[in-house]
């Protein structure tokens, strides 16, 4: 029984409210979150707890992304007494008591949730595998949720556990008419419920739902597993007299709200003693075929794109079949994943290693891994392509901001997956069908990635040109695979010419940032095409056209030259937002680039100089965007502390990511959202986006630094910030191995005391230009 579907805002303070001193019974680990991941897979699989000043699993429905509810209840019975241990279900005879919530610890893959109920503790585990090197599995658009229990009194217990979802996992509009079916055992000894709209629209999409496809939950079909399909209140109280299900199904299709229907399943563990019971293993998952369509050939020419398993598989039964069979492996997968980034954050810091883990799932739940059939209508795996949609933020369809800002996520998991991304993009303006010179700031929306080939997307050229150029070359140097650049070139070649023009004084045009407005001369924009530029150089020499090679590098050198100059605040001390208005400044985040590619376009006092001046401006949660506003992005802020050359500047800004983090005065519900006010640390309003990928930028590149002394900048920092192992970063003559990025921490050096370099700034404004050259 449900009183209907509630809006967002709604539903959030039923989650902070319905129970408000719950937060204060359990423990969490490492900290309670906006929102805990549940089932997060993909773009349409995506259940979470919203959390605010803290809900247990039993004190609020899961929701979508959107904070939609997607219906997910569960009852544990116990010597006969039944325990609501999930959702929030009511209106059934008997009531159950309800399971009393001990503790939550999450991780980057799973999240998992121990309850007593009675002489019982339950536990549940949610995984939403993470295997970026094996294709199949990842794109799988699946997740766990796997049920074990123990005695807590050292007696033995009898007990049955029972779960459902609802047609909410399909859409947020309950009047929507929905029909299923139940395969009984029908492959491998599964069982599965699938629910779907009645009326389908392909590609078609509502709130954020897509609008076709079908909802699947499934088990394993053993003698001890019963189900049933039906209305809510009647399923549930038979489980609660019983602790079976009657194995009858609904065929009275209907809409989700009508006497909402719900997909059973029950398991009787039975006799439980000292050693515990479990795991029982549900799967929950939503599939449509095609996924993505992607524009080809002439005006008007598209594609359907299926998700990469299918060239694997060809039922969903099947698929599911080996899903749940694979759980064993895929839970020691996903253990050495954890563990695995759990080492490399930590040689940061344990904040450091909280936010990646946090940040992981959303961002992998973002994008959707597809093939084309061949012309005989085989699966063509050599045509790989990733699609990302931009959550929360506009339902784009491979934006290419948003996909730079995740690029540390892709390399560090698997450089693969960004070539994947990037492919899209690049063959269609290849193509010709797009028309502007620059490059193109998405594909459409999803899952439409239909391109623009009226040339009337948003326009960001500088940022997409140099973010295009950046991430191509950031690829090739961690994979030694050329084929990127080698295959577009003349594209990238082209993007470069645009930023020669365009990229020292950029026009008034919109950055990454768009929400903050268009500007003109931005200096951060500016570092961005300045690196991108350094960035072709370094490409046309890596395919031995040695005259680019010179050319871009002599420009690059030469407008960095001459951004000393027009980006420094008059008063010295730091960079100015845009050329000329002293008065401004902001987060030079793109500095990032030049760090990560090894570029060294920029002098190292030029970051050792911003390292100082943001503890000057640091408000409680982070350092603001810059001067135009108080809010601010974690992702920034996390390149910002890859960028410090002090540990003090660093654990600035990631201690103030992490406090806002784990924040509940607020009461921030959300799937961690990327923009926040840094002073009063209230989420704006984006969630859940792809963006939180940039939280791994510290793991590409050598972040370890050391303080020299007590007093705020007097510090040491690494001789060099190069991006991959056994390089100082590439040159127009030289270029990187290729090497893996490395974490291993090199000598370190006496750099330079704040008095000094902040009259060595002045000196440059104002009088000796030979003074500059001799830092650059």
């Amino acid at each position: 029984m449900r009183t209907g579907p509630l809006p967002y805002l709604s539903l959030i303070f039923l989650s902070i409210l319905s129970y408000p001193a719950a937060a204060l019974n359990w423990t969490a680990t490492p900290f309670t979150p906006h929102a805990v991941p549940l089932a997060v897979r993909s773009p349409y699989l995506s259940a979470w707890l919203a959390q605010g000043a803290g809900a247990a699993l039993n004190d609020a429905w899961a929701t979508f992304w959107t904070g939609s509810i997607v219906g997910w209840a569960g009852y544990v019975r116990v010597d006969g007494t039944p325990y609501t241990f999930m959702g929030i279900p009511a209106g059934t005879s008997p009531v159950p008591a309800k399971a009393i919530q001990k503790s939550l610890n999450w991780t980057a893959t799973q999240s998992t949730f121990v309850l007593s109920a009675g002489g019982v503790d339950l536990t549940a585990t949610f995984l939403s595998p993470i295997t970026p090197t094996k294709l199949v599995n990842q794109s799988f658009p699946f997740s766990y949720l796997a049920l074990s229990a123990a005695p807590n009194d050292g007696k033995p217990h009898t007990v049955q556990v029972y779960t459902d979802i609802t047609g909410e996992w399909l859409t947020s509009n309950a009047s929507l008419v929905a029909n299923w079916s139940t395969s009984a055992g029908a492959s491998a000894g599964v069982w599965t419920h699938e629910v779907q709209l009645a009326q389908q629209e392909v590609y078609g999409e509502v709130k954020d739902r897509v609008q076709y496809g079908s909802a699947y939950y499934s088990t394993l079909a053993t003698p001890n597993t019963t189900y049933q399909t039906g209305e809510d209140t009647l399923v549930r109280s038979y489980f609660l007299a019983n602790g079976t299900l009657p194995g009858t199904q609904d065929t009275a299709f209907r809409a989700v709200s009508d006497r909402w229907p719900v997909f059973a399943f029950a398991h009787d563990l039975g006799t439980v003693d000292e050693g515990g019971v479990g795991p029982v293993m549900f799967a929950v998952g939503h599939v449509r075929d095609p996924a993505v369509e992607y524009v080809v050939g002439g005006a008007g020419g598209s594609q359907n794109r299926s998700l990469y398993f299918w060239s694997q598989y060809d039922s969903v039964d099947d698929a599911i079949a080996d899903f749940i069979a694979d759980y064993p492996n895929a839970l020691t997968t996903a253990e050495a994943f954890d563990a695995r980034l759990q080492a490399d954050a930590s040689k940061v810091s344990s904040n450091y290693a909280d936010i990646v883990a946090l940040s992981v799932r959303q961002a992998m739940a973002t994008v959707e891994l597809t093939i084309s059939k061949g012309s005989d209508g085989s699966w063509n795996t050599s045509d790989s392509m990733m699609f990302l949609k931009e959550i929360s933020s506009s339902g784009l369809a491979s934006t290419t901001d948003v996909i730079f800002a995740s690029w540390p996520l892709w390399l560090y998991a698997n450089p693969a997956l960004g070539k994947y991304l990037l492919r899209p993009l690049l063959a269609y303006q290849a193509s010709g069908m797009y028309p502007n010179q620059w490059s193109a700031h998405d594909l459409g929306t999803y899952p439409k990635a239909l391109g623009h080939n009226d040339g009337k997307d948003l326009a960001m050229p500088v940022e997409e040109c140099g973010n295009m150029l950046i991430m191509a070359l950031s690829y090739t140097l961690a994979t030694s695979d050329h084929s990127l650049i080698t295959t577009y070139y003349t594209l990238l070649d082209q993007w470069t010419q645009y930023l020669v023009t365009n990229s020292l004084m950029p026009a008034n045009q919109l950055s990454t940032d768009a929400f903050a407005g268009s500007l003109a001369n931005q200096t951060n924009l500016a570092i961005k095409g300045i690196v991108g530029i350094k960035a072709m150089s370094v490409i046309a020499n890596m395919t031995g056209d040695a005259g680019r090679a010179a050319d871009y590098s002599s420009v690059a050198s030469g407008y960095a030259e001459q951004f000393s100059k027009l980006a420094m605040a008059s008063t010295g001390g730091h960079l100015t937002l845009n050329y000329g208005d002293d008065r401004s400044w902001g987060l030079a985040y793109n500095l990032y680039a030049d760090v990560l590619l090894g570029t060294q376009v920029f002098p190292k006092l030029l970051y050792q100089m911003q390292d100082c001046w943001y503890g000057t401006v640091a408000s409680t949660y982070g350092v603001p965007l810059d001067t135009r506003h108080t809010y601010t992005e974690s992702d920034w802020e996390i390149w910002m502390a890859a960028l410090a050359t002090s540990t003090q500047t660093r654990d600035l800004f990631i201690e103030s990511v992490h406090n806002y983090a784990t924040y509940n005065v607020g009461n921030n519900s959300e799937p961690l959202g990327d923009w926040y006010d840094a002073i009063s640390g209230v989420a704006q309003a984006f969630r859940a986006r792809p963006q939180v990928g940039a939280h791994l930028a510290l793991l590409l590149i050598n972040a370890t630094t050391t303080n020299a002394g007590s007093q705020g900048c007097a510090l040491t920092s690494t001789s060099s910030f190069p991006a991959f192992s056994g390089t100082q970063g590439p040159s127009a003559t030289g270029g990187s191995s290729g090497a893996a990025p490395s974490h291993t921490s090199p000598a370190t050096r006496v750099i330079v005391r704040p008095v000094l370099l902040v009259s060595l700034a002045i000196s440059v404004l104002g009088l000796s230009s030979g003074v500059w050259d001799l830092i650059w």
